[in-house]
């Protein structure tokens, strides 16, 4: 779901062009032009790319969405910024006085349909990315074993040395979540958790949630699922022939649960009621309730001493120890424009710890922990739901077109030239 942003209609030609005459003297830059929208030839406005410092920085300041409908244009490299907020809870001065997208920085809406004419002569990105330490490895449409799930109802088996998948499996419902733990594959449904046993072949339908299952997390040897009625699920392991005994459930939210986390003995979930609740995993008592975000608490992810939060209220928390009795406070608040989706953390080729941050602005950015500085910038048709990251510098994105995206970190940064995927197919 693409964000769109509303443009003034202040100085639009109401005349035909027919019967315009262009003035002789320097005109006023077109602002639909800037974001690529203009249809009118000739226009009354200039469509000159050498513009004044003034016009360009209050055009490219309407909006810092990911695509812009332009007539298809790909500008020169640019460099990731330090967006990191100065003060924690606060925005910080290069967090409030955002800096505006350059066009460069923005995705060509005409070269993702294949329709770009401009070429080289256009100041619009035509790369799904913006950086020098990753690239993108290939992708793989159509939605060791890569797995996937998807709305569609169904799940893949990629092979990550082909880049082919080798298997469509038909679950017969929405998937909302995914997880695997050893040789088990476990996929939240509406109602049930199915689980899947790549060795023995042997699968399970496992009832008990009440409506859609949209978290799963596997600890000390329980599996964890959030649904929407509020509850969390536990199944402890059984026997051989009822391998999923279920457990006294995890009652508290009021609202659906739609992220789980475990790190340090703890349980961690978010919930579309705004909150955060933290569970002893020995006693599976809430121990704490985090309360801070203004919207739904969309990812969850442990880091080092720390949990991150993300909501839909545009912001990143970072939770610390702050007491003597052990209980979590925000230690720091990061600031985007848009809401954020989903969470996941990575170590770049250098040994640095990056998180992965999709927004609803159908993009994905890499921030460097623990400063947040920005390291670049990934594109998609539509909104990054999932990120996942797998050992040897790989990282997967999967959006909500059913196109999942694999990359890896570059042991030399190269130029974004340089850095060109092989094509891969999908079945």
């Amino acid at each position: 779901m693409a964000i769109k942003t509303a443009r003034s209609t202040v100085g639009w030609p109401h005349d035909s062009a027919a019967h315009y005459k262009a003035p002789t003297s320097r005109r006023r830059v077109c602002t639909y032009w800037l974001a690529g929208k203009c249809n009118r030839n000739p226009c009354r406005f200039s469509h000159d790319a050498s513009l004044p410092g003034n016009v360009y920085h209050r055009a490219a300041k309407q909006s810092s969405h990911m695509a812009e409908d332009c007539p298809g244009r790909k500008g020169p490299e640019s460099t990731p910024v330090n967006s990191a907020s100065s003060t924690s809870g606060e925005r910080s001065e290069s967090s409030t006085n955002k800096n505006p997208l350059k066009p460069q920085e923005k995705l060509c809406n005409f070269w993702i349909t294949g329709n770009c004419v401009k070429g080289d002569a256009c100041p619009f990105l035509h790369s799904w990315f913006h950086g020098v330490d990753f690239a993108m490895l290939a992708k793989l449409e159509g939605h060791k074993k890569l797995y996937s799930g998807s709305k569609d109802g169904t799940a893949r088996i990629w092979d990550c040395h082909t880049g082919q998948c080798d298997q469509v499996i038909n679950l017969g419902g929405e998937v909302g979540c995914f997880t695997c733990e050893g040789p088990w594959v476990f996929v939240g449904l509406p109602n049930t958790v199915k689980a899947y046993n790549i060795q023995n072949g042997a699968s399970y339908n496992i009832s008990g949630p009440v409506g859609q299952v949209h978290a799963l997390e596997v600890a000390n040897d329980m599996l964890f699922a959030g649904a929407q009625d509020g509850t969390i699920l536990v199944w402890k392991g059984g026997s051989e022939a009822d391998p999923f005994q279920m457990a006294a459930p995890l009652r508290g939210h009021t609202k659906g649960v739609v992220s789980l986390t475990v790190g340090r003995d703890r349980l961690y979930s978010g919930s579309i009621d705004r909150t955060i609740r933290v569970w002893d995993l020995h006693t599976l008592e809430c121990v704490q309730e985090l309360v801070g975000h203004t919207d739904v608490v969309m990812s969850l992810l442990c880091w080092d001493q720390y949990l991150i939060s993300c909501s839909l209220d545009a912001t990143i928390k970072v939770w610390g120890v702050a007491t003597e009795g052990g209980s979590l406070e925000v230690g720091f608040t990061h600031h985007e424009d848009h809401g954020i989706l989903a969470l996941s953390g990575t170590i770049d080729a250098r040994g640095k710890p990056v998180l992965l941050c999709a927004c609803l602005d159908n993009t994905v950015r890499l921030y460097e922990l623990p400063s947040f500085t920005e390291r670049g910038k990934i594109f998609s048709r539509r909104e990054v739901r999932t990120l996942q990251t797998a050992p040897g510098g790989l990282f997967f994105t999967g959006d909500a077109a059913g196109t999942l995206t694999v990359w890896n970190w570059l042991d030399s940064p190269k130029s974004q030239k340089e850095q060109l995927p092989q094509p891969m197919e999908s079945c």
